[in-house]
């Protein structure tokens, strides 16, 4: 899955810009200027899908841009712990699990699927792997 989720972004009265997820309404930003706002709305996006995490639901599926939205990224650090948990999920596989068949304690693969924790991308990829799943890189338009 691409975690590149649509946002609507609404001009306030007093200058600057509201964002707003449609697919993931606790997401909630805003910024001095468009680009301000969008550079707030990776943060809020990314930090409402690690909540997800917390929570232990199911991330969000992006829906389509609509014309009038723009579509925003999460960081491709965030993007491969998210697709790590959500194999997971699918699996219905422990953090335990996973670090026995890793080798690692469970603390590490706590650290894999943190969000806030700086994981080396290698680390992530090779849990992917376990799970049977890849990462995909691409890039876009800004």
């Amino acid at each position: 899955m691409l975690y590149v989720y649509p946002c609507a972004l609404a001009p306030e009265e007093d200058g600057g810009f509201s964002v707003t997820f449609p697919d993931v309404p606790e997401a909630l930003t805003c910024g001095n200027d468009r680009a301000d706002a969008l550079a707030m709305a990776e943060d809020a996006l990314a930090v409402a899908l690690g909540a997800y995490m917390e929570c232990r639901e199911d991330i969000p599926v992006p829906s389509p841009a609509a014309v009038d939205q723009v579509l925003v990224a999460v960081p491709p650090i965030v993007a491969a712990k998210l697709a790590l948990y959500t194999a997971m999920r699918h699996q219905g596989l422990t953090k335990v699990a996973l670090a026995a068949r890793m080798g690692l304690s469970e603390g590490a693969v706590r650290k894999l699927l943190n969000p806030d924790h700086r994981s080396h991308i290698g680390q992530i990829e090779k849990a992917l792997r376990v799970v049977g799943r890849g990462l995909m890189i691409g890039d876009r338009a800004a």
